[in-house]
């Protein structure tokens, strides 16, 4: 797997509804690929039906051509009000080009890519001092 830079032509962000969520993961357990729930009903109790933001993060080229994207989404989860989490799914390309861009703008792309940076090293409230 190969890194995707801010840079590349295959970077996105994206918002999803909750729907699409069940059919990536379904599409990533009919593939087999290990970057995925366990189950439907896994992600089900964990990831509250609400929006979901999705990056692509890496890509798995086989002969050339690419077989996968694996994502980091950023989700409400069920647990808390507004506790947030953050996990990786893997995509074919067909449902990976189909998803509508956030990151058009040099600006947004920098912010978004931003966040995702931050919710993936963790985030504490911080008391300020």
């Amino acid at each position: 797997m190969s890194i995707i830079y801010s840079t590349d032509p295959d970077f996105r962000v994206c918002r999803i509804d909750f729907n699409t969520l069940l059919e990536i993961q379904l599409e990533a357990e009919d593939q087999g690929w290990a970057t995925r729930w366990s189950s439907v009903d896994a992600l089900r109790s964990q990831v509250k039906e609400e929006t979901v933001f999705l990056q692509s993060l890496m890509r798995e080229e086989r002969a050339g051509t690419v077989r996968a994207y694996r994502c980091l989404l950023l989700f409400s989860t069920t647990g808390g009000e507004n506790a947030g989490g953050i996990a990786t799914i893997d995509l074919g390309p067909a449902r990976f080009e189909s998803l509508e861009r956030l990151d058009r703008e040099s600006d947004v792309r920098k912010a978004l890519v931003r966040i995702f940076s931050l919710a993936s090293g963790g985030i504490a409230t911080v008391s300020k001092e």
